[in-house]
């Protein structure tokens, strides 16, 4: 309800009221709000995406990631031995987990890469063909 003694409160049973659906009786035409106005454009200082934001992000994002990896290594520096394909070497267990985690991040970057190469040969291939 509103408090202003002015404006009077919504009822449906009243023509009068402030009810959109029902029309006001003195104009003669439903009683319906104008289209609201467009937003207005952002002031022109407004800041805008950059790659250079993006790059101090994604920095920041890894200085962080590179933190938390010293911590893990510096607290897991027991020596394990390690058996690959009759080979045998010692290293502490946080050098040998991370080694693990790159190798596989490494093979995942090849195998990407592979795929991207197949899929831009075969691109350039039906371009070619249909510029024929």
């Amino acid at each position: 309800m509103s408090t202003d003694p002015h404006v009077p409160a919504h009822d449906p049973g009243n023509p009068g009221s402030l009810d959109p659906a029902v029309p006001d009786p003195t104009l003669g035409a439903p009683n319906v709000d104008p289209a609201p106005a467009p937003n207005p454009p952002p002031p022109a200082s407004a800041v805008k995406f950059t790659r250079a934001g993006a790059l101090w992000s994604a920095l920041i994002v890894g200085f962080l990631v590179l933190i938390v990896l010293l911590i893990f290594i510096a607290q897991n520096t027991e020596s394990v031995i390690l058996h690959f394909l009759g080979w045998e070497w010692s290293l502490p267990l946080g050098v040998s987990m991370l080694a693990a985690a790159v190798l596989g991040g490494l093979i995942t970057v090849l195998a990407g890469a592979a795929r991207i190469f197949q899929l831009r040969r075969a691109a350039k291939k039906n371009y070619k063909a249909a510029i024929r």
